[in-house]
């Protein structure tokens, strides 16, 4: 239009060029109205866009309206500070978008002054509403923000297993329920450990747990995924098992639930200090199993058992008595005057709605690439596993949960053998008193002995001549009924020391026991190892050695103190507590 010819000047012309309609010869009016109704816009556009191409060449012709971000005509500067202040605040609380905008204006103002034209306050909502869509960076939880700035920018990397326990992921989680400890008659939160098999999906092994988790329960919740569970077991099946094996077979067919299956070959594991324990790491040391550790703030590397906590919330926690909500804001009201459940009864509801449910039902993310519309469960997958990779189940013996309790190199004398204070003592040392241990590395001398920290009455000795195992007694235990946890007799000995006297033991923790019987606590950690001794079962079911004589497996402690001594009648009075206070005035006393 402007030259008459395509290519801007005479050298380029091609046949039958210029046009007659846009020769050089005829005013530009003429020219501009003739390319208006070429292209059927008004002559004044053609004018605009003549001005633009003057000033800016061909990147004038762009339609500024079709660019992303320049439709409000924002400087791209006042983008960036906004950027820049929505990056800064990803760890801190969540702002109101008012307190956002007001901050990027002064940051504009301080780097550039008047150079860039602050939007109006309508387009400035507009543009924050367009960076932060799916980000939580103005609404929403604070910890999903967290989780979304700390995700992949790019395609997200998948761990693919090919066969049933190849990998099992293992993690903790909060529970959004309360639930009542029988000592105190307190409420307590819970935790929920599991571990799950990432080819079917399957949960292997889980334990409910008390205020927090500890080593001993991970290896409790280890024991379960590698073990196949004895016939006495107290516990509900919850799968097919995937650990270790109990018989060599040599037919796929007739799946049994509760028979063994496939061994976990490595385990996924965050960076918790349960998880990371010398204990579980040893224990996967000895059965030849592989740690993964997942990426520290990287939910999305284990993303399965994530999901897994999610539909049991929505699928069976909200629906419990004492449900107290993901976060405060959604707690309801008086959540005390509801029922409850003691923390035994959480775990059996959990185990039968994972064996019942969760286990039966078709998951999306199971996908077998032959048939990718055909919908599989846990249970289903599992088959298609083994009838891919087979199974072998060699022998496995009730003395294998000696290998998961921790283990700690000591001296042998003449006396018998101090760990963490306590002198056990037992016939499986004869011989061995003064002796050096054959055993390198670690122990440089000394011998292995396996420790259950939830009983220190007993701690446990392996032969090294034919490999038997037996038990060595503290010399204190007769004084004792009942399990003992090692944090609870080094409390008791801190107390009697407190005391300004000498330590008697036995004395110092029939005190401490005959005191959390009747409810008396006096600190959060007190309560929370008082909970721990009330739970009914171990983590691990350690088998009666001959050694030992009786079964050790933790009794139930009663929450009804003793009755007053005297010849009164009213049945009330047994529920006194001593000076006068009433016994259940902080029955209902949430533990944070």
């Amino acid at each position: 239009m402007l030259t008459g010819y395509k290519a801007g000047h005479p050298d380029g012309a091609a046949a039958g060029k210029p046009l007659p309609s846009f020769h050089s010869d005829l005013p530009l009016g003429e020219r501009t109205a003739a390319k208006a109704a070429e292209l059927g816009v008004s002559p004044r556009t053609i004018d605009r866009w003549v001005a633009a191409y003057r000033q800016a060449g061909e990147a004038g012709l762009v339609d500024t309206r079709a660019l992303k971000g320049r439709g409000s005509r924002v400087d791209p500067r006042w983008d960036e500070v906004l950027r820049r202040v929505l990056a800064e605040s990803v760890n801190a609380s969540t702002p109101t978008r008012s307190a956002v905008l007001r901050r990027v204006e002064d940051q504009v103002q301080e780097e550039f002054g008047d150079a860039v034209p602050l939007p109006s306050r309508a387009t400035a909502y507009r543009r924050l509403t367009e960076l932060t869509k799916g980000t939580n960076a103005v609404s929403g939880s604070a910890k999903a923000r967290r989780s979304i700035a700390d995700r992949p920018r790019g395609t997200y990397g998948r761990l693919r297993a090919t066969r049933p326990g190849e990998f099992v992921v293992l993690d903790t989680q909060d529970l959004d329920i309360y639930a009542m400890e029988p000592i105190t008659c307190r409420w307590v939160p819970v935790q929920l450990t599991v571990a799950q098999d990432l080819f079917s999906r399957c949960i292997v092994g889980l334990r409910v747990t008390a205020c927090s988790t500890k080593a001993v329960d991970v290896a409790g919740v280890l024991f379960e995924a590698v073990c196949p569970p004895m016939e006495d077991a107290p516990r509900p099946e919850l799968a097919p098992f995937h650990g270790l094996w109990d018989q060599v077979v040599f037919t796929e067919e007739e799946l049994v639930p509760g028979q063994g299956l496939c061994p976990p070959e490595t385990l996924v594991i965050d960076h918790g200090k349960a998880f990371m324990s010398a204990q579980v790491i040893s224990v996967c040391t000895r059965l030849g199993m592989s740690i993964q550790p997942a990426q520290p703030k990287k939910p999305t590397d284990k993303p399965t058992v994530e999901r897994f906590f999610r539909t049991l919330r929505e699928g069976l926690i909200q629906h419990l008595p004492a449900y107290k909500g993901p976060d405060v804001h959604s707690r309801g009201e008086r959540i005390e005057d509801q029922a409850f459940f003691y923390i035994h009864e959480v775990e059996e509801v959990i185990r039968e709605w994972v064996g019942e449910v969760f286990h039966r039902r078709a998951h999306e993310g199971l996908v077998v690439p032959e048939w990718p519309k055909l919908e599989l469960s846990p249970l289903e997958m599992l088959r298609i596993g083994l009838h891919r990779s087979g199974r072998l189940r060699m022998p496995a013996t009730p003395e294998l949960a000696f290998e998961f309790l921790q283990v700690k190199p000591r001296t042998i004398q003449h006396y018998g053998v101090d760990v963490d204070g306590l002198r056990y003592n037992g016939p499986a040392l004869d011989g061995l008193r003064g002796t050096t241990s054959p055993y390198g590395g670690r122990f440089a001398g000394r011998w292995p002995f396996h420790v259950n920290p939830d009983d220190v009455r007993f701690i446990y000795f392996q032969d090294p001549d034919d490999g038997s195992w037996h038990t060595l007694e503290w010399e204190h235990a007769p004084a004792l009924n009942m399990a003992f946890s090692a944090e609870a007799a080094a409390y008791a000995r801190r107390l009697a020391a407190r005391a300004g006297r000498h330590i008697d033991a036995p004395a110092a923790l029939g005190q401490l026991l005959a005191r959390w019987d009747q409810g008396l606590v006096t600190d959060r950690r007190e309560r929370r190892m008082a909970v721990r001794l009330s739970a009914e079962r171990a983590a691990l079911s350690l088998p009666t050695l001959p050694d030992q004589g009786t079964v050790h497996t933790r009794p139930e402690l009663t929450v009804v103190p003793d009755p007053p001594r005297g010849d009164s009648d009213d049945e009330e009075e047994i529920f006194d507590a001593p000076d006068g206070e009433d016994y259940y005035a902080d029955a209902f006393e949430v533990i944070e």
